[in-house]
């Protein structure tokens, strides 16, 4: 059943020079339970997707055009008000990039956990606190340590802190911007466990927002494959993995090191994101792709459904099917 439906999205950033298309045209299904890896380069759109769909875009980002359903509801349409009450954190809620950063440092974690249930939902501020501690202890904290400055908490601690808010309120969806950013590799292995864990255990639809092919590897069950504001490619994950079919991908899967297999020189991408004030025309990635025809440089490729949940953006499988 699909709780997620992005269609046509586009969300710009106006700036002195224009307007930056950082997602523009994108379409996106999630069912129900599903974990999506969004995995793209540094600029690609997927944090202003995210943002898009939780309508959190800075002062001077804006959608310009698209429909988001969540559960058939349009929230594009939804007044500020109603979005805030009934839907932002209580339906749909946001695992920020950079815990550091994220946590009110004049604040108790607690008592930030706890105002936004208190805002949500008609409960005391005592039992607030308490849902608070019996968060911590769900994500693997001391529950005392709800009475601690960010301050006080280590990095692992406090992006669990922020796994713990984004549960506060019992939503159905999550989105995960790069929760490991800035954690060391055993800290990050345990971060991706308890997300992992409380997903399953719940029955969590999740948006797992990252460069990192292997972290998606860890924890999702689908993955789409972002460039330069538009989804070039989705399928599961061991299709991707496997079986990639858009030269971009397949260049991030070339890039991607495997225990597994024989040691080989790993490739990387020729060339440099394009500037997205004035993307090229046709498919984006026309201007690093080795197997570039004349039509990728003019019109922009439709999908192709290549077999059941794989859907690919590319000419060449035009020309092939």
């Amino acid at each position: 059943m699909t709780i997620l439906d992005v269609q046509d999205l586009k969300a710009y950033y106006s700036t002195l020079k224009g307007d930056v298309k950082a997602v523009d045209d994108v379409r996106l299904q999630m069912d129900r339970g599903e974990a999506l890896g969004l995995v793209g380069e540094s600029g690609c759109g997927k944090t202003t997707l995210a943002l898009a769909i939780m309508r959190l875009l800075p002062w001077n980002g804006r959608i310009v055009e698209g429909k988001i359903r969540l559960d058939g509801v349009d929230i594009v349409e939804l007044d500020e008000n109603t979005f805030d009450k009934d839907y932002r954190w209580k339906r749909m809620s946001y695992i920020f990039q950079g815990a550091m950063n994220a946590l009110n440092p004049v604040f108790k974690v607690g008592d930030q956990i706890a105002e936004a249930i208190t805002i949500h939902e008609d409960v005391e501020k005592k039992e607030a606190i308490e849902r608070a501690r019996e968060l911590f202890s769900l994500v693997g904290v001391d529950p005392d340590r709800v009475t601690s400055y960010p301050h006080e908490l280590s990095g692992g601690m406090k992006q669990r802190a922020m796994i713990a808010m984004a549960l506060a309120c019992n939503p159905d969806f999550i989105i995960a911007d790069e929760p490991t950013t800035a954690l060391d590799v055993i800290v990050q292995a345990q971060t991706l466990q308890v997300i992992n864990d409380l997903r399953n255990k719940f029955g969590l639809t999740m948006m797992l927002i990252t460069h990192d092919l292997s972290v998606v590897a860890q924890t999702c069950t689908t993955c789409a494959i972002m460039y330069a504001g538009n989804i070039m490619e989705y399928s599961d994950i061991e299709t991707i993995f496997k079986n990639p079919a858009h030269p971009y991908t397949k260049a991030l899967t070339s890039a991607f090191p495997s225990i597994k297999e024989d040691r080989r020189e790993l490739k990387s991408i020729a060339g440099v994101p394009p500037n997205l004030l004035n993307p090229p025309k046709g498919c984006r990635f026309h201007p690093r792709c080795p197997n570039r025809m004349d039509i990728c440089t003019k019109e922009k490729p439709e999908y192709t459904e290549l077999s059941e949940n794989h859907l690919a953006a590319c000419h060449l499988l035009t020309k092939e099917a």
